[in-house]
């Protein structure tokens, strides 16, 4: 090929790639969608698993006990408690990331913009808990109310995803922002209602080392290292406290800072200079020459990269780096973890008879899309919000079905309600993949009878 049909094939792809240039909503729905395909399957090889020859070896993984020491200081916990304890507290800091980055600047900046979106969040959430409550009232079951109040963002966007462009891109935003608030709402639960036995000494630790973060922060220190040494400490002394010690994870993120190094005009004039740099260079060396052989410029690309790293606030840069190993490493080894059940078909009669099952079922399959519609109805009813342009009721309705998919943060609860509770556990465990599954068929079906096909309205990923 002749060096000049060579260089017009590199600059195209070169304008394809920058042309490409995704916003932070689109990079967020492909992440989301990717990572709800890991956790189906990371879910159908836990049920296989579980209920095949090797489902004793299976078990006893999760039980191999690892320990961290320090001299004469030892962590020891089981595989199965550091996946649920540790590497989750990660993934509530992305989460934590996430809300504060809507708060700040998404969904949820304004009063009117975040009105629709918290309100049929709270639907969502008060309604599943009063239906598995109304069914194991004055029961020792009553405890799991909060299982069927969770959304797993990750199969609900996969879903809305997959249904293309019969799903306007306004309601995909209104879903992702709901179930920001309802992940929200899971971490107070937890933090309030899951909790035993609080040790004050503790408590007071955690609560001194995030007054340090919040000094950090106003003292404009941008370094993430310092709030993740904080932050790990934090997770100790909140795990010592009696509270579950995920919600670290979340405080932490809290504590990132979202404002740059650089004003967005300084940034600018520099870059130009650079680039000024970079085609004077070129021009000084020899037309053949390669860019490897050019070190002035290879200097001055090092230099914009070092720039265009130190231009991104603290919290998109880590919500970038952590949004690919919490999607496609820790997430799917939760689900890897805690997903297996195994099914007894001669038993399926007795569990799905049992309070328990039917409790989450009702809350995830019924109280989502119930509570969520009407208290979005109200809210437009008395003016305290309107819905998006293009979507309507129905679509609403469609989205509250979908939203009953409460995979992750659903069984994270049951963990904490039934741990001390092996069957009950497991039975909840089948309650929630049931429930999750028949309503992502549900609000799939909804969608394919009421919305028609648009491309007007297509969903870009």
């Amino acid at each position: 090929m002749p060096s000049s049909s060579l260089q017009q094939t590199t600059d195209n792809a070169l304008e394809r790639i920058f042309r490409q240039a995704l916003s932070p909503f689109e990079r967020f729905i492909q992440w989301e969608s990717a990572s709800g395909l890991m956790l189906m399957a990371a879910a159908v090889i836990a049920m296989v698993l579980a209920n095949s020859a090797l489902a004793h070896s299976f078990h006893h993984l999760w039980e191999t006990p690892l320990s961290l020491s320090v001299g004469d200081w030892q962590l020891q916990k089981s595989l199965h408690h550091w996946i649920n304890d540790g590497l989750m507290a990660l993934f509530f800091f992305l989460v934590g990331l996430e809300i504060k980055n809507e708060v700040m600047a998404g969904d949820l900046a304004t009063p009117r913009q975040a009105a629709l979106p918290m309100i049929a969040a709270l639907g969502g959430m008060v309604v599943p808990a009063a239906l598995f409550f109304a069914v194991n009232q004055g029961s020792e079951f009553a405890v799991g109310w909060g299982i069927p109040m969770a959304t797993d963002i990750a199969f609900a966007v996969g879903v809305m995803t997959l249904l293309g462009s019969r799903v306007p891109k306004a309601l995909l935003m209104f879903l992702v922002a709901l179930a920001i608030v309802d992940d929200l709402g899971a971490v107070v639960v937890i933090a309030l209602f899951y909790t035993e036995n609080l040790q004050t000494d503790a408590l007071l630790v955690a609560s001194a080392l995030l007054a340090v973060m919040a000094l950090l922060n106003v003292a404009n220190v941008r370094s993430p290292f310092p709030y993740f040494i904080l932050g790990g400490l934090l997770w100790y002394a909140v795990l010592q406290s009696g509270v579950h010690a995920t919600v670290a994870g979340v405080l932490t993120a809290l504590m990132i800072p979202t404002s740059s190094r650089y004003t967005q005009a300084g940034f600018s004039q520099h870059v130009r200079q650079l680039m000024d740099r970079f085609d004077k260079d070129g021009q000084n060396g020899s037309s053949r020459q390669s860019l490897l052989e050019n070190k002035s410029q290879l200097h001055l690309l090092e230099t914009l990269q070092s720039g265009l790293h130190a231009i991104q606030p603290p919290l998109v840069r880590l919500e970038h780096t952590l949004a690919m190993p919490v999607a496609f490493i820790i997430v799917p080894l939760f689900a890897l973890a805690n997903a297996g059940v195994a099914v007894q078909l001669g038993d399926l009669a007795t569990t799905f008879s049992h309070p328990v099952v039917i409790g989450i079922i009702l809350g995830l399959v019924i109280g989502k899309p119930l509570g969520i519609t009407l208290f979005s109805w109200l809210a437009v009813r008395s003016g305290l919000a309107r819905l998006p342009d293009g979507v309507n009721m129905g679509h609403v309705f469609g989205a509250g079905l979908i939203a009953g998919i409460g995979f992750t943060m659903s069984i994270f609860i049951d963990q904490l309600s039934f741990e001390n509770n092996p069957q009950v556990l497991d039975l909840a465990k089948t309650a929630i993949l049931s429930a999750s599954v028949l309503a992502a068929m549900l609000g799939a079906a909804w969608f394919m009878l009421t919305s028609p096909s648009s491309r007007k309205t297509s969903v870009q990923t």
